[in-house]
């Protein structure tokens, strides 16, 4: 009987990896990738050095789809820090690939049955597929003068929100999801906020003077200042995604009861404020305002309502009415932010005027992608490709036209506002209520951000969004799994602070 095989001991998907023959084969790769790396090509001996890993993780990626999407999370804070060390990878791709992987994951996962897409039937999917849908028309744009630009505009605008929303409606569906993926942000958000403070403190590295060189001074160096950009792509994205990151962090903090985890979140927030103040970005600052605004609405109190009201009228009076703090650079360039009169502001209201008379018989905008100074590359010579665009809603009007731009902000505050009466009226527990109504602010923060720059549909913040809308819009759903699930109860109240109703 002992030379009987047991179909149940086989060791078989990615209990391979971890054989010891499998690990020498593994140790012999690595090595032999080193010995490339040193004596032929750096390139490819990091890639060598890397194949190993990517094999293991494909595998546990095909076991696991949802790892698709932390992933997406890390990447997102990742690539533009990346493409500033390495050469010739093409990173852009990068995301792509990703959801594209996740996506092809999620169908072998679910090879002996259907998946189970019912998930995905809502309302933000359907407005996903419309957004892209558009996208797709402005590929008959007469205006159109570039394919390439188009693709590059498109994945941006519209092609990440397409894949990400409905696998994550999918993939993210249970309160443990949503909890990791805080986590997730919020480890990612402290190395980002650590590397700024490097930056600020130790000056940059002889990359990044390189990057700062070859054009990036004339946005990152004012007055003789570095504003600081830590591995994003600029000091905007930095500013405004610190904000985002610190407002949420800021109120999680007040879910959770174990101490680690508060002081977690708690060093998100504090680190969070202190990179958007860095980053010498004016319009993050409109991200905690607006953000806070859309808080107190959502509370439904009116004591908290009153009180936060009086804050924000301080808030503002001591930017706009004082000069207090004028000495301080940081703090100046934030108060400039309220002056009507500001020379900055005064340049992107004339550029907004040409824009203005070029689209009036343009309803459907000048071309996807083909607006601003990341268009020049593919059409140097055309005139939207020589209007800074700055503002996010700006660029979507120059591409799309009105009939875009009105589309886009629909959608947007369709979102907002379903959200928001689903923390006001529908979410019962306390806990759930505080983490949705922090996306939903945090998103709306975001929106009105956007307006002095191209937050919204830059990553890592575009990442966070699309992930964070189909949470919002699926809040009601956890909710009634806290209430009618004990179990799945019991498995969350870990360190977020849900009380243990399943005994």
């Amino acid at each position: 009987m002992s030379g009987i095989n047991n179909p149940f001991e086989k060791i078989v998907g990615s209990d391979r990896v971890l054989q010891p023959k499998n690990i020498l084969l593994l140790l012999l790769i690595l090595g032999v990738a080193a010995w490339l790396a040193s004596t032929l090509n750096l390139v490819i001996g990091l890639v060598m050095i890397l194949l190993p890993f990517v094999f293991i993780y494909l595998v546990f990626l095909f076991q696991r789809p949802v790892l698709g999407l932390y992933t997406a999370v890390i990447i997102s804070f990742l690539i533009n820090g990346l493409s500033r060390y390495i050469d010739g990878l093409p990173f852009g791709l990068m995301m792509d690939g990703l959801l594209i992987l996740t996506l092809v994951s999620l169908f072998f996962k679910q090879f002996y049955q259907k998946v189970d897409w019912s998930l995905a039937n809502k309302d933000v999917t359907w407005l996903a597929i419309i957004w892209f849908a558009y996208a797709m028309l402005e590929l008959f744009n007469p205006e159109l003068g570039s394919y390439s630009a188009w693709i590059n505009g498109m994945r941006s605008i519209s092609f990440y929100m397409l894949l990400i929303v409905p696998l994550a409606l999918i993939l993210m569906n249970t309160n443990r999801h949503l909890n990791n993926f805080f986590y997730v942000w919020g480890i990612f958000s402290i190395l980002v906020s650590l590397k700024g403070i490097a930056q600020n403190f130790l000056g940059v590295d002889p990359w990044e003077k390189t990057w700062l060189n070859e054009g990036g001074a004339v946005t990152h160096i004012i007055f003789g200042q570095l504003r600081i950009f830590s591995f994003l792509s600029d000091a905007g994205q930095f500013g405004a995604n610190q904000a985002y990151s610190a407002f949420v962090a800021g109120l999680l903090f007040f879910t959770r009861k174990e101490k680690w985890s508060k002081v977690f979140f708690a060093s998100i927030a504090i680190l969070g404020f202190y990179g958007m103040i860095l980053s010498g970005t004016r319009g993050a600052i409109a991200v905690p305002l607006a953000g806070f605004a859309a808080l107190i609405v959502l509370r439904k109190k009116f004591l908290i309502t009153l009180s936060g009201i009086l804050f924000l009228i301080m808030i503002v009076g001591f930017f706009k009415f004082t000069n207090i703090g004028q000495s301080n650079p940081y703090i100046r360039r934030t108060r400039s932010a309220f002056d009507f009169n500001d020379p900055s502001l005064q340049v992107r209201l004339e550029n907004q005027q040409k824009l203005k008379i070029f689209l009036a018989s343009r309803p459907f905008g000048g071309g996807l992608g083909q607006a601003g100074v990341k268009a020049q590359r593919f059409l140097p010579n055309a005139f939207l490709s020589n209007i800074p665009t700055d503002s996010w809603y700006v660029m979507i009007w120059a591409e799309e036209g009105i009939i875009g731009l009105i589309l886009h902000l629909l959608i947007l505050f369709y979102i907002i506002g379903k959200s928001s009466w689903l923390v006001m009226f529908r979410i019962r527990d306390p806990i759930l209520k505080i983490e949705i109504a922090a996306l939903t602010s945090g998103m709306f923060g975001i929106m009105v951000a956007s307006y002095g720059n191209q937050v919204l549909g830059s990553m890592p913040t575009s990442i966070l969004i699309y992930i964070s809308m189909a949470f919002m819009l699926s809040s009601e759903k956890f909710d009634k799994l806290l209430f009618e699930k004990p179990d799945e109860l019991a498995v969350n109240s870990l360190s977020i602070g849900y009380p243990d109703n399943s005994k």
